[in-house]
């Protein structure tokens, strides 16, 4: 007897050998059969979805739950345009918050908005004896007020109360760490909003380190969220390559340098995993961190990256060495220079064919850019959410030669290289929808079109949301299509994606969520 028969549906599979089914049976949280398989057995509960369109749950593959959960709970100055606007705010906010002496956090900052960053002067103004910290909504910089500056090592550099990467990571680190249960509460309300746009896995893009991590104890807090009921989804962590150390390993092994134990890609199981090894190269377009081969358009800099490229190309190579897939943030094409150099070297000295490593943003990538990256067999986990969220601004400083190279698509995909959809949430939009409407279409918010060229079809973006989002996390043989055997994870759609306008995708309802073969509802069984 079947657990669940969900009948009455368009399911699209994903699964070239079974495409569309009417019928899908669950077991025990697993798809057992389609159609005629299920169809004449016996289930104690059968579902009529009412001719809606099914999919398997989507993946987001490059995802900050814990930062997204905090930052529903912060003060914003999103959508100030004026400077006398942000200070008013600001004010008001730690006027209300704790006394002189203690740290208030402001989210929502970004210098675009206003024409220029705020300066630690002007927040002294208004800050009435506390320590004011406003995180930049790329989360590659902040500024900070006199305060903060002066419990700071002297000479870290900053511009007028502004910090990027390293400096930021500093300013951060000054803070106590989020307690688990803190971060619990707030990775369950981010998880809950994944849950309502469709989403079933996510991979959570680097806990434990100085720029993304919130605790040195963060994977601990994962582990509390699945033992207390608030993580409904499957979740695979990456780990900051900052917690990687020096070992006294066996030569025979190879292992420069590790997680303690050993820990590596791997560990886990299918609901709360270590996934891949999360190493920064460069910043973010947002901040113009972003590591280019030639400076953005209007500027004499283009942007930096995160160390010394040597000592960047030595952690992707040990972390190879040390056997984890790697996950190497690159968003210019400088930086995804400094990633490719060293992935190659990382497989010369040991070749690993089915490492599965990944660049995730690739921003930026450069024509010739492209075969190494085929050659090299690494996924490109790209944001569409970016362009469509920054899209013109993006372009305006990349100008009219490179704008066309922003998060490929198409590309990607001619040179056979595995094409991976993304969110980066919070720092955009996380809608699956959304993002493959833009796919599709390529246009920003406003209407432009940025590299027409890079579109892709409904299913083929579709593609990057379930089976390239498994593959990318190695999640393959339970995720990311409806085949049985595999894990009863879908969304039900109010409609067809493929079988809309385009420029209706984004729109379509999600329906429900199921994870297990149950309608997810935010509480998860453990």
């Amino acid at each position: 007897m079947l657990c669940t028969r969900l009948t009455n549906a368009r399911f699209v599979t994903m699964d070239p050998d079974h495409p569309v089914a009417h019928d899908l049976g669950v077991w025990r949280g697993r798809i057992v059969g389609l159609d005629e398989a299920v169809t004449s057995l016996p289930a104690r509960e059968v579902i009529d979805l009412q001719g809606a369109t099914v999919l398997p749950g989507f993946i987001d593959a490059h995802v900050h739950l814990a930062w997204t959960g905090f930052k529903r709970n912060t003060p914003s100055i999103a959508g100030c345009t004026r400077v006398e606007e942000v200070l008013a705010l600001v004010e008001e906010t730690v006027t209300r918050r704790g006394e002189p002496g203690d740290w208030v956090s402001i989210a929502g900052y970004d210098q675009r908005a206003l024409g220029r960053h705020l300066t630690a002067a002007e927040l002294d103004r208004v800050s009435h004896g506390r320590k004011v910290f406003m995180l930049h909504d790329s989360g590659h910089g902040c500024v900070v007020n006199s305060a903060v500056l002066e419990l700071l090592p002297a000479g870290l550099p900053h511009e007028n109360g502004f910090l990027a990467e390293a400096a930021m990571g500093a300013a951060r680190a000054l803070r106590l760490p989020h307690s688990q249960a803190d971060l619990a509460e707030a990775i369950g309300r981010a998880a809950r909003t994944c849950l309502a746009e469709g989403v079933t896995t996510c991979a959570e893009a680097g806990i434990g380190g100085t720029l993304f991590g919130h605790s040195p104890v963060e994977l601990g807090a994962y582990q509390l969220a699945r033992e207390e009921g608030l993580l409904p989804l499957r979740v695979q962590l990456m780990v900051s390559a900052d917690r990687l150390r020096t070992v006294a390993a066996h030569e025979a092994d190879g292992i420069p340098r590790a997680l303690d134990l050993g820990l590596r890609t791997g560990f886990g199981d299918d609901r709360l995993s270590v996934g891949a090894l999360k190493v920064f190269t460069d910043g973010g377009m947002m901040a113009r961190t972003a590591a280019l081969s030639s400076p953005y358009e209007g500027l004499d800099h283009a942007g930096e990256v995160q160390d010394d490229p040597e000592v960047l190309a030595d952690t992707i190579v040990d972390g190879h060495l040390a056997g984890w897939q790697l996950a190497v943030h690159a968003i210019g094409d400088r930086a995804a220079d400094i990633a490719l150099d060293a992935l190659e070297r990382a497989q010369r000295l040991r070749p690993r064919p089915g490492a599965r490593h990944r660049i995730e943003h690739a921003g930026l990538i450069r024509p010739d850019q492209l075969p190494r990256f085929a050659r090299l067999g690494v996924s490109a986990v790209v944001q569409p959410h970016f362009l469509r969220s920054f899209g013109d601004d993006y372009a305006a400083i990349m100008g009219e030669e490179r704008a066309p190279w922003l998060y490929r698509g198409r590309a990607f995909l001619d040179h056979g290289i595995p094409l991976v959809g993304s969110s980066d949430r919070p720092v955009t939009d996380g809608s699956p929808l959304r993002a493959v409407q833009f796919m599709v279409e390529r246009a920003s918010g406003s209407g432009q079109v940025i590299g027409p060229d890079e579109g892709i079809t409904v299913d083929e973006a579709l593609y990057a949301y379930t089976v390239a989002g498994a593959f990318a996390c190695r999640l393959e043989d339970s995720v990311g299509s409806l085949t049985p055997g595999k894990r009863a994870d879908l969304v039900v759609l109010g409609d067809d994606p493929r079988r809309v306008g385009a420029s209706r995708i984004g729109d379509i309802e999600v329906v429900a969520t199921y994870v297990d073969g149950r309608e997810a509802t935010g509480k998860s069984a453990s």
